[in-house]
């Protein structure tokens, strides 16, 4: 019997990346349409995508999870200016997000959308107790390398890159960065994340966050040792910096930690994760808004 194999997609994400980079220097009026006006830009990569990783990767449960508007998310209670500068989103992206909803309903493909949490929560949550409860493995696909903090033994990354995708393993990342995943948490709360407007510890950047880390395992293990005369002297330019961003740094870790105990989520059936293709269904569903996706079978 063949072990099950989950799929976990960052819906916008994926959404969002296919619409940037088929939309560049182009006016709304010069993206691609349906014969109704309806944009498939960024549907034709996500759909394609998507076709593609289920085949490839012999995926037998799936779920797309999509975040929460900016001013619901939960981390907003405790932070209001989180994710304050990012712009708002073109309406070609928003109606296809729509669209796109609808289709994967149609196909039966699992979608999460679990306020106030943010997609990568949801991510989070699932992905946590698939690693718990199944001998089979996770595949969460994203270039978000926050989500690098949920790698596991069961639980890989699927990142793309100029020269292709990467199946980034917990292994990868202990070898790339000498710490545990779960740590990436702690340099991020050093590192701060512009993006998502995640202040971090002013004044500490990548050339020490990552080694401070190394050295004293969290960020709560760097303040505990700040004060002693243990400190490593090669970190002293930073101590005060380090002091005056204390509070920032703390904050800068809640809001970097991603939240895997959502009660929404806790008991959840993997059984309505599961999904088989049925051509015949996704291309009817395809065509009705004249979407050309080319479907893969894996010969046996």
């Amino acid at each position: 019997m063949t072990q099950p194999r989950l799929l976990l997609i960052d819906g916008f994400n994926l959404l969002s990346r296919g619409y940037f980079a088929t939309s560049y220097g182009k006016s709304d009026e010069q993206l691609s349409t349906n014969s109704e006006g309806l944009y498939t830009n960024a549907l034709r990569v996500f759909f394609q995508k998507l076709m593609n990783l289920i085949t490839e990767h012999d995926i037998t449960h799936v779920a797309v999870a999509w975040d929460v508007k900016r001013e619901d998310s939960v981390r907003r209670q405790y932070a209001p200016t989180y994710k304050e500068t990012r712009n708002e989103l073109p309406s070609p992206l928003i109606q296809q997000y729509e669209t796109c909803t609808r289709l994967l309903e149609k196909i039966g493909i699992m979608q999460l959308t679990v306020p106030p949490y943010e997609a990568d929560d949801a991510i989070g949550a699932i992905a946590c107790q698939w690693s718990k409860r199944n001998d089979g493995h996770c595949f969460i696909y994203s270039n978000d390398r926050d989500l690098l903090q949920l790698l596991d033994e069961r639980t890989t990354q699927i990142i793309a890159s100029k020269k292709g995708e990467i199946l980034y393993t917990h292994k990868h990342f202990q070898e790339e960065y000498g710490i545990t995943p779960t740590q990436w948490i702690d340099v991020k709360a050093l590192l701060g994340d512009k993006s998502d407007n995640i202040p971090g510890c002013p004044g500490v950047g990548e050339k020490s966050a990552l080694p401070l880390i190394q050295q004293y395992g969290s960020v709560e293990g760097v303040y505990q040792q700040l004060d002693k005369e243990e400190f490593d002297p090669a970190y002293k330019r930073y101590q005060k910096k380090l002091l005056v961003g204390r509070e920032s740094s703390m904050m800068s870790k809640k809001l970097a930690t991603i939240i895997c105990d959502i009660p929404e989520l806790i008991d959840t059936d993997f059984t309505t994760y599961a999904f088989t293709m049925n051509n015949d269904l996704v291309e009817e569903a395809f065509q009705e808004i004249e979407l050309r996706i080319k479907l893969h079978t894996k010969l046996l």
